[in-house]
C-alpha cells in the first residue's frame, strides 16, 4: 500500500474495507486480503469484522475518541453507566481503558490493546433518554444511573455507589424514567435515592 493511502487511513478514527478498497483504488477482495495482511504484520487493529483502526493512531486517541469508536463499533448503541456518569462528574470511581454502552442487539465485548468496550443489552422500550453530544450519543445523567441501577438490581453489573454524588441528580427525572422499569429496578433506585 502507497504511503499516501497509510496516511489517509491512519488519519482516520476508524475505516472498513469499503474506505481501504476507494483510498487504495482497488476491489473490495483485494483490500479483504490487504486488511488482513495489515492486521497480521501489525499496521492496523482489527476491533470486529470490518471496523479497523491505525495502530499508529491508537495510542494518540483520547477519551473522547474511544466513545466515538464506542457509538460505532455496535448500532444502535449510547454511552451509559459509569462511563457517561464519569464524563457528568458523578463519579469518582476511577475508569481506566473501558468503556460502558447500552445497546438493543446484544451484550458483547470488544477489546484490543488493553481497551475494552461493553455493551449492554436493554429492551427496546428502556432504549432511550440519551442526547447526541457532538459526535457521540450519551445517556442523561439520571439515564445512565437509572440504566446503571437496573443492571445492577439484575446482577449484570457491579458499581460502587459510595464513589458517587447522587445529589446532583434530578430525583424528579428519575422518577419519570423509572415508571417503565421492573419493580425491582425501581426497589433499587428508590432505596439509593431515598425517592
Amino acid at each position: 500500500m502507497k504511503t499516501k493511502t497509510l496516511n489517509y487511513l491512519s488519519n482516520k478514527l476508524f475505516f472498513s474495507v469499503d474506505d481501504v478498497a476507494q483510498a487504495a483504488g482497488i476491489k473490495n477482495e483485494s483490500a479483504q486480503v490487504l486488511c488482513s495482511r495489515y492486521v497480521k504484520n501489525g499496521f492496523f487493529l482489527r476491533l470486529k469484522k470490518n471496523f479497523y483502526v491505525s495502530v499508529g493512531g491508537w495510542p494518540r486517541y483520547n477519551r473522547e475518541d474511544f466513545l466515538k469508536i464506542a457509538n460505532y463499533l455496535q448500532v444502535p448503541s449510547y454511552v451509559s453507566c459509569v462511563t457517561a456518569l464519569s464524563f457528568y462528574g458523578i463519579t469518582t470511581q476511577v475508569q481506566r481503558d473501558w468503556y460502558d454502552n447500552i445497546s438493543v442487539k446484544r451484550s458483547i465485548r470488544f477489546e484490543a490493546e488493553g481497551v475494552a468496550f461493553n455493551y449492554y443489552k436493554l429492551k427496546k422500550e428502556y432504549y432511550y433518554g440519551f442526547v447526541r453530544h457532538e459526535d457521540l450519543f450519551i445517556a442523561t445523567k439520571e439515564k445512565a444511573f437509572v440504566d446503571t441501577a437496573h443492571l445492577c438490581a439484575f446482577g449484570k453489573y457491579s458499581m460502587d455507589w459510595h464513589a458517587c454524588d447522587l445529589k446532583t441528580l434530578d430525583k424528579k427525572l428519575i422518577a419519570d424514567i423509572m415508571v417503565v422499569f421492573p419493580e425491582k429496578t425501581q426497589k433499587a433506585i428508590r432505596r439509593l435515592c431515598r425517592i
